[in-house]
């Protein structure tokens, strides 16, 4: 389990195809490589992925490999990932980690698309930066279970939904998040992994099978 909240942004440093339905990818990271174990779950940028090797690196931090099947790269946007490509990282949650922001399995539900991108300034000349609205349509199908003032997982990251219209909806991203994440870069045209809120996909089953 996760929270959204991203700890760090990798780097991908290579990608590697092994046969038709396995890829492998290597992530550089500022983790240390003493506290990474084989098996252990990371989120990157949605995807929950395994690690399947791992190390340090001599100017630091460390890298690990993870391995995405043929679901997860037909259902996401890791079948696009290349090298260079930044990912927002989160490590698992631990026992008495602070959940700060709603639970996230990292198992993605579809790709999402950025319609607009608003930079919002600050008038008053504030040297905190600018705030950023994004304009994102998701699948039709996910559409009832996002919800103005409910949570949804973007790239990963927990962000709370302003409004939603049909199957648009608007996020509002503060300067400490555009520069932390990998959401500085995003603009009109990016495709993002989107996971619902957990509550609202029990929900609507429960919903379903009641009608």
């Amino acid at each position: 389990m996760f929270t959204g909240i991203v700890n760090d942004i990798g780097v991908i440093e290579s990608v590697k195809d092994h046969g038709e339905t396995l890829r492998r990818i290597r992530i550089h990271a500022s983790y240390d490589a003493a506290g990474i174990a084989m098996g252990a779950s990371i989120a990157c940028s949605g995807p929950c992925l395994t690690v399947v090797g791992f190390g340090p690196r001599p100017e630091g931090g460390c890298w690990f490999e993870v391995d995405a099947a043929a679901e997860t790269l037909a259902r996401t946007t890791v079948g696009a990932w290349v090298v260079g490509t930044r990912l927002n990282l989160e490590r698992a949650l631990k026992i008495g980690d602070e959940l700060g922001g709603h639970l996230v399995s990292g198992h993605v539900d579809g790709v999402a698309d950025v319609i607009v991108r608003d930079d919002i300034t600050d008038k008053s000349g504030s040297s905190w930066g600018a705030t950023a609205k994004f304009t994102i349509r998701v699948p039709m199908e996910l559409a009832k279970f996002v919800v103005e003032k409910g949570s949804v997982s973007l790239d990963g990251t927990s962000l709370t939904i302003n409004s939603v219209e049909r199957d648009v909806l608007t996020v509002l991203l503060i300067p400490h998040t555009l520069e932390v994440t990998t959401w500085g870069a995003v603009k009109a045209g990016t495709k993002l992994n989107i996971e619902v809120d957990q509550m609202a996909r029990y929900a609507a089953r429960l919903a379903e099978f009641k009608n």
